[in-house]
């Protein structure tokens, strides 16, 4: 028997049982059910006694007689009910379904032991169902008893627990001759690790609780450390393998913007991503870097930084956005700070006109046009330059793969790549899923920026919530009203719009009051942001439409109605609409009385932080890490042991320990550390077809 036998070739398998777990579980070979893993463990190790019985739902081992035995009739039904006395008191045993046998198996009178899981009935503790075994008959146990993960369809055809533990204590007989080592001797030593043959023991089968938890630790370790090794050696491979233009200079574009154009002082973290970026660019390797902020934290002026030093050495700049409405934001937002300064700057999106068009072709390839800000028109063959050196992409896991490689191919030499994110990713997912980028992250807020007040209200509070609405206006402020849009029902949503506007006009009907949803066409888009961002309006109702692109100031209230339907993630990229000028801002949670657990965390995490890093953690705890990276992202999560927010330790430990290894021996070529690069080879490298290692 080796890992890759097949399961039907186990003794106590076979090919039926073996088919029937494949299909339920999706196990196919030995080591399949050696990366089985128990969901829990029943201690037996342990006898109670009754008159320490407090918690309830918890399994226990009781030692004592069983004195008398009576059927209880109640209604149609019947049970067996059993007393159980100890040294120190007294409880009932409860069958449910039964049959005469067992009624005659129970044994009266003599020393048993009993385990199973307490209830309380009549305000008196009781055990449904339990284990009995004759004391003179009981195996001596001081091991924690697994408990694997089941199914109905399972027991029902007799692969119970006492089944997958008979099975995998079999297998675990030959540990020695299947499970070799993986780490060398000076991680073994320095991390105080139990051998891989004894982790896989004391992991289905523990001696105790202190050699479970030392397995539990070796195998989080292990699959975060050859999870970091993969990404490390891609990043390497990049280093080595991706050359890019060097832009050695800072001059007078970057120099004379920063003297005389910049609009605030730059925030500590704005300066010190702006240094490793500079690091990057310097050298002849194509940049190839994440910037993480989060909502109004400053990235388009670092971004708009970074070009300028491109220019500076001669080269063309790209920001690529997803929307038409972020484009412009962003086109909006760098033509008005490079207002004076003469550099050329242009907006190309789907709806651009083919005049205009025209204009920008010429422009990018005579070299007339250095900045470029798009959309995925952007990627089309006739988009050409003469000399792109740097290309930023915001929201990067709204494009695909194939999306950015057209990017990347618009020079010879590949431009420098700064990837752009206002969705805070945890830092540890960022570390995990990220490795193959260089992680920059700006954690300052500009100087001045108040804290966006957050409330939760009802709908017993609407009237009070307008009248602070109205005292904002009053004050010279403006309103947003958001309402949630549901693709798989549009035609409902746009009717709740609908109804929300009249309901809005209706009780303020003093002021102006605009409309924006994602249906509109783009020119309809731009002239009622424009009818609000100039202060026309008063009131502005929306779908999440706004959720990214909409910056104005003077906006100081949100509204967000049916806040239950939005995700953490959604409701603070709303958020950071408001709190974008100098004046306090407020975001209200509009709910039902009638919550769910998730949605009850999710508004209480709201109106607790304005932090996203902190808000992204509970998001993740609640929705996974492959919904917060985005569908393309997904089907990487595969962690068995790892908690990508419990396990941060141990994360940025393998993250430490790999950049350590690589530092010396990028290509795994010394000797003690080939048990690494063997096992790396066997389970990384058809993932890592890039790697030197072979």
């Amino acid at each position: 028997m080796n890992l890759e036998t097949s399961i039907e070739y186990v003794k106590g398998i076979g090919p039926e049982k073996a088919k029937l777990i494949k299909n339920v579980l999706g196990l196919s070979t030995v080591e399949d059910l050696l990366n089985f893993y128990p969901l829990r463990y029943l201690d037996k190790s342990k006898v109670h006694k009754i008159s320490q019985l407090n918690n309830v739902n918890t399994d226990v081992q009781l030692k004592g007689k069983i004195t008398s035995i009576q059927e209880i009739q109640a209604g149609k039904t019947k049970r067996l009910s059993a007393k159980f006395n100890d040294d120190t008191g007294s409880m009932d045993l409860v069958w449910f379904q039964y049959s005469k046998w067992l009624k005659e198996q129970i044994p009266v009178n003599k020393e048993i032991y009993i385990f199973g899981k307490i209830n309380v009935f009549n305000n008196q503790f009781s055990m449904p169902h339990p284990e009995i075994e004759i004391e003179e008959k009981k195996e001596a146990e001081n091991r924690l008893k697994p408990i694997y993960p089941s199914s109905e369809k399972l027991t029902k055809r007799g692969l119970n627990q006492k089944f997958f533990q008979t099975i995998l204590r079999n297998i675990c007989k030959g540990i020695p001759s299947l499970i070799e080592e993986n780490m060398p001797e000076y991680m073994m030593k320095h991390f105080k690790f139990l051998s891989r043959q004894h982790t896989y023991l004391n992991i289905h089968f523990p001696k105790d609780i202190e050699h479970f938890e030392k397995a539990n630790y070796r195998l989080k370790f292990e699959e975060s450390f050859f999870f970091q090794l993969g990404y490390a050696l891609k990043k390497l491979h990049h280093k080595t393998q991706s050359h890019g233009n060097p832009f050695p200079i800072v001059g007078d574009f970057f120099t004379g913007f920063y003297e005389n154009n910049l609009p605030f002082e730059l925030t500590g973290a704005q300066k010190r991503v702006l240094k490793e970026i500079r690091q990057d660019m310097k050298k002849p390797i194509q940049m190839n870097r994440l910037l993480q902020g989060d909502v109004g934290s400053g990235k388009t002026m670092v971004a708009l930084l970074t070009m300028l030093i491109a220019m500076d050495n001669g080269f063309q700049s790209c920001m690529m956005a997803p929307t038409e409405i972020l484009a412009q934001q962003h086109y909006n937002g760098i033509k008005d700070l490079l207002t004076g300064t003469g550099i050329n700057v242009r907006l190309l999106t789907g709806s651009t006109k083919a005049s205009e068009r025209k204009v920008i072709h010429e422009q990018l390839e005579n070299g007339e046009l250095s900045i470029l800000v798009g959309t995925h028109a952007v990627l089309e063959d006739k988009v050409k330059f003469k000399n792109l050196g740097l290309a930023i992409i915001d929201e990067q896991h709204r494009f695909g793969v194939a999306q950015r490689a057209k990017l990347w191919a618009k020079n010879k030499i590949p431009p420098h790549i700064l990837v752009m994110t206002a969705t805070p990713i945890p830092r540890t997912l960022a570390m995990s899923f990220y490795s193959d980028l260089d992680v920059s992250v700006i954690d300052e807020m500009p100087v001045g920026r108040k804290p966006i007040i957050t409330a939760h209200r009802r709908e017993k509070d609407r009237a009070y919530v307008y009248n602070f609405c109205r005292e904002e206006i009053q004050k010279g402020r403006q309103v947003y009203f958001v309402y949630p849009l549901i693709e798989e029902s549009e035609t409902l949503d746009y009717k709740n719009l609908m109804v929300g506007l009249e309901n809005v006009m209706d009780n303020f009907p003093k002021y102006n009051v605009t409309m924006l949803h994602g249906k509109m066409k783009p020119d309809e888009k731009d002239a009622a942001m424009s009818y609000f961002a100039s202060g026309k309006a008063e009131i502005m109702v929306a779908t999440t439409v706004i959720e990214v692109g909409v910056n104005v100031p003077n906006a100081s209230v949100m509204v967000i109605e049916s806040a239950e339907r939005f995700g953490l993630s959604q409701l603070h990229q709303l958020r950071g609409r408001v709190g974008r000028g100098a004046e306090q801002s407020y975001c209200i949670l509009m709910t039902s009385d009638k919550l769910s657990s998730d949605s009850r965390t999710r508004i209480k995490t709201m109106t607790e932080t304005n932090d996203g890093f902190k808000i992204s953690e509970v998001d993740m705890k609640l929705r996974g890490p492959g919904d917060i990276l985005g569908t393309q992202q997904s089907g990487v999560v595969d962690f068995k042991r790892l908690d990508l927010i419990e396990d941060s330790a141990i994360i940025k430990l393998t993250k430490k320990t790999v950049d350590k290894i690589l530092e010396t021996d990028p290509l795994l070529a010394r000797s003690d550390n080939q048990l690494i690069k063997n096992y790396y080879l066997r389970y990384y490298r058809g993932k890592n077809k890039w790697s030197k290692i072979s």
